[in-house]
């Protein structure tokens, strides 16, 4: 068994912005895009645990509390998002329903559950499918801002729906909360190195 063999390992550092393959295995400056490369970020780790933990931390009130508080003619309903998800299933809005449990609650979960995993992954020196690894964390990079279709749509409501005594949408706790989650996830996933699970792999 060997080592797999990096382009750090044959004296080559990627551009962390431009991906400009650069022959030097110290930090340096991009001769391209004249930003700072290292050849490892390792130090980023720490953030990108803190980061997580945050959002773990964040997660459980962001499904406890009400995200939204509706009133209708002097009645008002307050919703957390499981709930409005089922609102909209009894109103028969089925796709959307789907469409805001995969958005807001299993993506969030999902995202924060792979990062966790690519953590202990690096931390613990896990032998590895790094070409799965390293697709699993292009996919969260990518769907993060997906995430925040619930405060998009509450939003959207806050601003239309407002008559008064008639008819008003305030956004709830939840909804700093979850906006909270989804701009440290995306953090934590900009944070981490990618590059940091083909290290100490065998093939």
């Amino acid at each position: 068994m060997k080592l797999i063999k990096t382009a750090l390992a044959q004296g080559f550092i990627r551009c962390h912005d431009c991906g400009y393959l650069i022959k030097s295995k110290v930090q340096c400056l991009c001769p391209v895009c004249k930003s700072s490369v290292s050849a490892r970020r390792h130090q980023n780790l720490h953030l990108t645990t803190a980061l997580i933990i945050s959002s773990f931390c964040l997660y459980i009130p962001a499904n406890i509390y009400p995200i939204m508080a509706v009133t209708e003619l002097g009645v008002t309903a307050r919703h957390t998002i499981a709930g409005g998800i089922m609102v909209l299933i009894q109103k028969d809005m089925v796709p959307i329903a789907i469409l805001v449990l995969v958005a807001s609650i299993l993506v969030p979960l999902m995202k924060l559950l792979g990062i966790t995993l690519l953590l202990l992954c690096v931390h613990y020196r896990w032998q590895v499918n790094v070409h799965l690894f390293t697709r699993m964390y292009r996919i969260i990079a990518f769907v993060g801002r997906w995430s925040m279709l619930d405060i998009f749509m509450i939003s959207i409501l806050v601003g239309l729906v407002n008559m008064g005594g008639v008819a008003n949408v305030i956004a709830g706790p939840a909804a700093t909360a979850f906006a909270a989650v989804v701009v440290l996830t995306m953090f934590a996933a900009k944070s981490f190195d990618p590059r940091l699970i083909w290290d100490h792999q065998l093939t």
